[in-house]
């Protein structure tokens, strides 16, 4: 009777051990465990820790209440201004509530990655190509507040959304890298025409400075010189000064200016005219400026007078007339 006695306690006593490991649970610490007594929702999740349920009577499922990262698949769409582009992105949620996790949705993680999609897909649509590639910050928040309407009802919360990659066709590419180079060859331009600007101003005020004394353009072309045959070079190039070439450029006007009136008057007095004054005389004589008044013909002189003795005409006086104008020509 006592064995049988004893036999019944150690019966007992395993069934219930085995009752205690059959409904015993163990919740970690981010993990909250909703239990469903005969399918009905218990009032409160259990917290972490040990705790127990009754075997075949309740159902306990742990929901992780950690930050979830999620990987948006790089989505294909057409922005606002008609560019192919695919977009992909990454979402960071947590469960706040984890009765509404279980009980609203079916599965919140796949619930969360397809609104993900969606509203990613329509973020590009709604975005033009210079807001997907440097107005993230703004597209973000947008992202962000689409996905967490829904999500809020699911007891899951989003705490942000981030795009990872903007993958553009070759053709827009070779675009955008053109318009870099023009928009770098345009401030490069600006830059050298503000400098030479500058320089402009400042060699202005060099030769005003200069033109008060010059001796200093002298001396300025003297250091040119030594600047130059610092670096023992074989070859020295000196410059040479343009009033010198403006000098002979008026000779010039000059000495043809007085050939130019000397055959007029020849040809207006006729052959019978006066002795015939050649032009290399005239140009290998001094200037008008500085030429004896012997050298300078004149309406009084005999050899104005033709030969034949008669009275020079009206085109031969009007000839004469014209020879000071002509030899006072710049």
């Amino acid at each position: 009777m006592v064995e049988e006695l004893v036999a019944a306690g150690i019966a007992l006593a395993s069934a219930g051990a085995l009752y205690v490991m059959a409904g015993a649970r163990v919740v970690k610490q981010y993990e909250r465990g909703v239990v469903l007594r005969l399918g009905r929702l218990m009032s409160a999740p259990r917290e972490p820790g040990f705790t127990m349920i009754v075997p075949g009577v309740d159902r306990m499922r742990k929901v992780n209440m950690q930050i979830v990262t999620m990987p948006v698949p790089a989505q294909e769409g057409i922005t606002h201004d008609n560019v192919t582009v695919r977009v992909d992105a990454v979402v960071y949620f947590k469960v706040v509530d984890a009765a509404d996790a279980v009980v609203k949705v079916e599965d919140y993680r796949f619930a969360v990655s397809q609104v993900a999609q969606t509203s990613l897909r329509s973020i590009i649509g709604k975005s033009d190509l210079d807001d997907l590639l440097s107005n993230r910050e703004k597209l973000n928040q947008g992202l962000e507040v689409m996905i967490d309407s829904p999500a809020l009802g699911w007891g899951v919360q989003i705490d942000r959304v981030e795009i990872k990659d903007v993958s553009l066709p070759e053709t827009m590419k070779r675009s955008m890298a053109r318009q870099a180079e023009a928009t770098r060859d345009r401030r490069a331009r600006v830059i050298n025409a503000d400098a030479e600007l500058q320089a402009s101003k400042k060699l202005a005020e060099a030769a005003q400075a200069m033109s008060d004394q010059p001796a200093a353009l002298q001396l300025r072309l003297l250091q040119t010189v030594v600047a130059v045959a610092a670096e023992k070079n074989s070859t020295l190039v000196l410059p040479f000064p343009v009033e010198l070439l403006r000098f002979l450029e008026r000779s010039g006007l000059q000495a043809q200016a007085r050939t130019e009136a000397y055959e007029r008057r020849g040809a207006a007095a006729g052959p019978g005219a006066g002795p015939d004054v050649r032009p290399e005389a005239v140009d290998a004589g001094p200037t008008p400026a500085t030429a004896p008044r012997s050298a300078q013909p004149s309406a009084a002189q005999p050899s104005a007078a033709p030969l034949s003795g008669t009275a020079p005409g009206a085109e031969a006086a009007a000839a004469l007339e014209e020879l000071p104008e002509a030899e006072q020509l710049p």
